[in-house]
């Protein structure tokens, strides 16, 4: 094991075991580097490294503190792995959403007010006039956020943000038919919010399959045309 990762998994040990909780500040960096038996080379590399990961975090000229540790927050540092994935990681991100999206957008449907509803039918209005993928994506990133916002879970919430990041979702409607991709995904929005304003949570949860599956095939086909084209096959 790499002598970060060691670092990592001490620092680690001690908030599991409630030696650090949320919001405690760590010890000064000689007197923990000495109380975990590192240097303090690796304890900085350490400490760099769970901050990216919001486990810890940095207020300058005050020290290292264990962060809320909130779900929400962890999962923000996924979005990374998002805006890269590319293929079969793509896929296999989309099938997830494709998964959880249409049970909130079900449950939604009763919990979302009437001026939730309007909201909804502004942010399609303006997506009819986008000029540009990026945009149109804009929007419909707005749309889903904020139906899946009404459930009130924050951790649903940042997980369906981390499994269809902004990047990605550009990256997928570029590959795709351009146009006629956007196109389908506004009349789809359409019926999602039809579903959406009749209250009917099974028909809103099976538009939501309908919109994320479409994408979902239309990248699954992409892959095998891409597979008999590879040399070699």
């Amino acid at each position: 094991m790499a002598l970060t990762d060691e670092a990592m998994d001490k620092i680690k040990a001690m908030i599991v075991a409630g030696e650090l909780v949320p919001g405690s500040r760590l010890p000064k960096e000689e007197i923990l580097a000495a109380q975990l038996g590192l240097s303090r080379n690796s304890l900085r590399e350490a400490v760099r490294a769970l901050t990216a990961m919001r486990i810890l975090m940095v207020r300058q000229g005050d020290g290292t503190y264990v962060s809320s540790l909130e779900p929400h927050l962890l999962l923000e540092s996924l979005s990374f792995a998002s805006d890269v994935s590319q293929g079969r990681t793509a896929l296999q991100l989309l099938q997830v959403r494709r998964l959880l999206e249409p049970q909130a957008t079900g449950l939604a449907a009763a919990l979302l007010t009437p001026e939730d509803l309007r909201e909804l039918g502004d942010i399609l209005e303006r997506s009819k006039s986008a000029a540009t993928v990026e945009e149109f994506i804009a929007h419909d990133i707005a749309f889903h956020a904020r139906i899946v916002e009404a459930v009130g879970n924050p951790v649903l919430s940042m997980l369906l943000r981390v499994l269809s990041t902004r990047t990605q979702r550009v990256r997928i409607v570029r590959g795709s038919q351009g146009r006629r991709t956007v196109d389908n995904a506004r009349r789809e929005h359409d019926q999602i919010l039809d579903a959406l304003r009749a209250r009917d949570a099974l028909l809103a949860a099976s538009a939501a399959t309908v919109h994320i599956t479409a994408v979902e095939q239309w990248l699954a086909a992409s892959l095998s045309e891409t597979h008999e084209e590879s040399p070699g096959d």
